[in-house]
């Protein structure tokens, strides 16, 4: 008996070894963005857009076990593979463009973050965007950053899937309608909604960032087996606790009217049916969905802009650090001086998105092709088929946001 038990906890901590950077990478991409376009599309269509979820989950686990592979095949790191096969335009090109991306976007981090103590506490926002900054800031002064970093976001990701799973329990939908949303089809309106779920789901920069986390975590090509299986694993946790958010949304907010317009909504609409106990678990949530994003987003652009001015890559070195802790900054300072992501920085986000991703999820394809660089973890058929789907999403959403942007 006891050796049962005690093979089952050896079981159970290899398997969370294993998992480190396909949760990285699945909390990194989920955060309060995220969560208001679900609980949005939830309120309007109930559960009429589950499938959305359903494609984004697949086509993110193709270009996450295509970075991971990359990442496992190569000494190099993904941008250094970009220069050595198209030269320097393209390596600095990519990293400064995702390092744009995720700082413009990390206000919204910071501000979901806070939001989520300031409600629950009935207090102002800004005292809590300052004292999480700076918890995320003192996270980098640890010996090994990268294993802080991975026990940090598998215990965010513990807290989302807590936090969801029990209000998903709370709505109690119908789940005969939850399956018929798994059929195909975009309501009148719903669009711009749908192409802005996909964008926030299937993120090319956190699969570009899983060769990074590979390399960090120092797995070699006898795991490569077991490195996709558990990246899977991760990115099947986001599919989940975002499926968990629009059908909590879609069984609660729906059939009274409720519109979503900020990620706080969804707690809020909770106090009246179920009290207080019901909106601070969601917003229990919420803070685990915005502190993972703070990190991990930050993480994603400091990396990348040092490794594309050839300052190195690893998690340890000071540029590196300094670079994270400059996004997380400004951030916060965003966040405080407008109390919200300004409609400009989102526009640009979207701006650099429309140029920069497309072309980045092109790189990662090719890369994954050629099989001087991957040996035999070069893409198969199946990854090719899914990956070309995922390409032409890719460029579907940079043409639809550049419609939405520059010719509305």
């Amino acid at each position: 008996m006891s050796e049962t038990k005690g093979n089952s906890n050896f079981g159970l901590k290899k398997w969370l070894t294993f998992l480190g950077p396909g949760i990285i990478t699945a909390a990194l991409v989920f955060g309060p963005g995220s969560l208001t376009i679900t609980s949005k599309l939830g309120a309007l269509y109930q559960y009429e857009l589950i499938w959305v979820i359903a494609s984004a989950t697949i086509l993110m686990m193709v270009y996450t076990s295509m970075g991971a592979r990359i990442g496992i095949a190569t000494e190099a790191s993904l941008l250094q593979t970009f220069k050595n096969k198209w030269g320097s335009w393209a390596s600095i090109g990519t990293g400064i463009g995702i390092f744009l991306v995720t700082a413009s976007f990390q206000a919204g981090n910071s501000a979901g973050a806070g939001i989520s103590f300031a409600e629950s506490f009935n207090t102002g926002a800004t005292p809590w965007i300052i004292m999480i900054t700076l918890c995320g800031i003192s996270l980098l002064f640890f010996k090994s950053f990268y294993k802080v970093l991975e026990k940090v976001m598998i215990a965010m990701v513990g807290i989302m899937l807590l936090s969801f799973l029990l209000t998903l329990i709370i709505a109690k939908p119908n789940l005969l309608d939850v399956f018929a949303g798994l059929k195909p089809g975009i309501p009148d309106g719903a669009l711009l909604l749908v192409v802005a779920l996909m964008a926030s789901s299937f993120s090319i920069a956190g699969a570009f960032y899983q060769s990074y986390l590979v390399q960090e975590k120092g797995w070699k090509k006898g795991q490569f087996k077991q490195v996709v299986k558990e990246s899977f694993t991760g990115i099947l946790v986001l599919g989940g606790i975002s499926a968990m958010i629009m059908i909590s949304s879609g069984a609660i907010l729906h059939p009274q009217g409720i519109e979503v317009k900020a990620a706080a909504d969804m707690g809020l609409a909770l106090q009246p049916l179920y009290g207080n106990w019901a909106t601070g678990l969601f917003m229990l949530g919420l803070f685990g969905a915005s502190f993972s994003s703070i990190i991990g987003n930050a993480s994603i652009g400091g990396t990348l802009f040092a490794d594309a001015l050839s300052l190195g890559k690893n998690l340890n070195s000071r540029p590196v650090r300094l670079l994270i802790s400059l996004i997380m900054v400004l951030g916060a300072a965003v966040a405080i001086i407008f109390g919200r992501l300004p409609l400009e920085l989102i526009v640009f986000a979207q701006g650099v998105t429309i140029f920069v991703v497309p072309f980045i999820g092109l790189g990662i394809f090719i890369v994954a092709n050629d099989a001087r660089i991957m040996g035999d973890l070069k893409n198969k058929m199946v990854d090719n088929i899914l990956a070309i789907i995922g390409l032409l999403v890719l460029f579907g959403l940079a043409i639809a946001n550049f419609k939405n942007i520059f010719l509305s």
